[in-house]
């Protein structure tokens, strides 16, 4: 189960509150507990009563990590690419229905995929609800990341059953982490605090395969088992990951 998020009330304009509360579900409060949004004026981010010294959480498609990748990662020599099949047919309709902070899903996006973020945790899909509206204000991406990228905020079941069928259904459900790993940054080790575990990860698998035209793809830490206990057709080593994939029919 994730955490409850609040909005921190002097902080926000009165419009943008009311539209976090009525969309999102979000709580206004003068006195967060653990977990809350903040306005800073310019862009919305996730901070903690508890941990000083956990760095804002945003979403921010234009800054210096997700611009770097985007340029420099290695485009469709990429991992991810070339299990979703973007090598081999650009412009793939992908939903990504377990969208996080929408890192996977814009790097599909920059290679000319369009891409469905679904996010069901509130505070995580009004991060990137807002990180959408500012890169849509970017001179770099203003002209192709709003065409190419969506949010839906809703449950991932809800959405594999309603969403129009796409090429591809791309799932990363949060796996738990090794207990002495020293690989999770702490960043992603705050974001397991406020979605949880995604307990129904292995009930996605057969709802993707049923609304995916092509294949689905699963990304998994390479130690894990299979979704749902699945052998996949074919795995593609990234570097810290693999990406599991399931044909249903060519490209």
């Amino acid at each position: 189960m994730s955490s409850t998020c609040y909005l921190t009330q002097p902080d926000f304009p009165p419009e943008l509150a009311e539209r976090l509360q009525q969309q999102y579900g979000l709580h206004a409060t003068e006195s967060p507990q653990g977990w809350y949004l903040c306005w800073t004026g310019e862009a919305l981010v996730l901070r903690n009563t508890e941990l000083n010294k956990q760095g804002d959480i945003l979403v921010d498609f234009a800054s210096g990590a997700a611009t770097h990748r985007r340029k420099y990662g290695g485009g469709k020599s990429e991992a991810i690419a070339k299990a979703v099949g973007l090598t081999k047919k650009p412009g793939l309709t992908v939903v990504d229905a377990t969208a996080g902070l929408g890192r996977d899903a814009l790097v599909l996006a920059s290679l000319g995929a369009k891409v469905t973020l679904v996010e069901r945790q509130p505070a995580v899909a009004a991060l990137l609800a807002d990180g959408l509206r500012r890169a849509a204000l970017d001179p770099e991406l203003a002209h192709w990341l709003p065409e190419r990228m969506q949010l839906v905020f809703a449950p991932s079941q809800q959405a594999l059953t309603q969403l129009p069928s796409p090429d591809v259904v791309y799932l990363d459900p949060m796996f738990p982490a090794r207990e002495k790993s020293a690989l999770v940054k702490k960043e992603m080790q705050a974001f397991h605090q406020v979605v949880g575990t995604d307990d129904d990860a292995d009930a996605l698998f057969p709802l993707a395969w049923q609304l995916a035209s092509k294949r689905v793809v699963v990304k998994r830490p390479g130690y894990a088992e299979f979704l749902a206990g699945q052998k996949p057709s074919m795995q593609i080593e990234g570097k810290n990951n693999r990406f599991d994939v399931y044909v249903k029919a060519a490209l």
